[in-house]
């Protein structure tokens, strides 16, 4: 009988085993750390500037992006570009987690089978170079604070014409970095099950890569919010906002990061939305830890 067809009552596949292995692996940060970084140096060796592509294709995308929606939406450039510019950074962050999660084993294969380590170390490099990736990212989103500081900070400021007003940016920027953090834990239990499932079954990313484009399309990040209000009418408006927005999870996730960075309105039911899946989530990560981690150097 082979690994893969081995019964789920195994004694080694406890729940104490699967916790044992997220926290070994966090522990290992040396080694996560180290390879993530890597990971970095290795796609840009030999580049003249190395990284800084990781910026300058940002900054070109958001620029160029930002002028053409910000002209269709009727909007000031001075605040729709900022909310267009982290709204892409961080949708950059959560498409990584999600489309480099599902292949995080299946890239590793070569040292899962020689390498001794536990399954969250694979998960941990993926999130970790994602995240060197949206600190650079970050550098594009500092200079364009910087141009149109005084139209973000001013209070009352709408993302386009006739929309809500927003308090501006103030000193609760900083909630950006517990609200990163949250979805960087996200980021390690959807690699955690998406890897796993997709070590099993090839298929998986092929089949999340097809929806990724919709999903992108169908979130505020190049449109806001306020445009529903304008464009729809009539008592359609709570109905088509909750079907486009609020039932969208990648909205939330977004929101609570882009939201104190430009200085617009902090809702909390966001927070509790992600905060409610990271706990739903992290249950299935174990589950999924506790029975098939001893089959993915097999799988892979």
């Amino acid at each position: 009988m082979t690994a893969a067809e081995a019964p789920l009552d195994n004694p080694s596949r406890t729940y104490r085993r699967a916790w044992e292995d997220i926290k070994s692996g966090v522990q290992l940060r040396d080694l996560w750390g180290h390879l993530g970084w890597q990971d970095i140096k290795q796609r840009y060796r030999r580049s003249v500037i190395g990284p800084l592509w990781i910026t300058l294709a940002m900054a070109v995308t958001a620029a160029g992006l930002g002028l053409v929606y910000s002209t269709l939406f009727k909007a000031q450039i001075g605040t729709f570009l900022p909310y267009l510019t982290v709204g892409f950074i961080v949708w950059n962050f959560i498409l990584g987690c999600i489309t480099e999660g599902t292949e995080t084993f299946i890239r590793n294969e070569g040292l899962i089978k020689h390498l001794p380590a536990p399954l969250t170390v694979y998960a941990l490099r993926t999130v970790w170079r994602l995240t060197l990736m949206m600190l650079h990212n970050l550098l594009v989103y500092l200079v364009v604070i910087a141009i149109f500081f005084s139209d973000v900070t001013t209070p009352g400021y709408q993302m386009v014409e006739n929309g809500l007003p927003q308090p501006g940016l103030d000193w609760s920027v900083f909630l950006a970095v517990p609200a990163f953090v949250l979805v960087a834990l996200n980021g390690v239990w959807v690699s955690l099950l998406f890897g796993i499932i997709s070590t099993r079954y090839r298929d998986i990313p092929q089949v999340i890569n097809a929806l990724i484009q919709l999903v992108f399309f169908m979130t505020p990040i190049v449109w806001s919010t306020d445009i529903l209000h304008n464009r729809i009418g009539g008592g359609d408006i709570a109905l088509w906002k909750t079907l486009v927005t609020e039932l969208n999870p990648v909205y939330h996730y977004i929101e609570i990061i882009r939201a104190p960075l430009i200085g617009n309105t902090q809702s909390w039911h966001h927070w509790a939305v992600v905060g409610g899946i990271t706990v739903v989530g992290w249950m299935f990560a174990l589950v999924a830890l506790r029975n098939y981690r001893a089959r993915v150097p097999y799988w892979v």
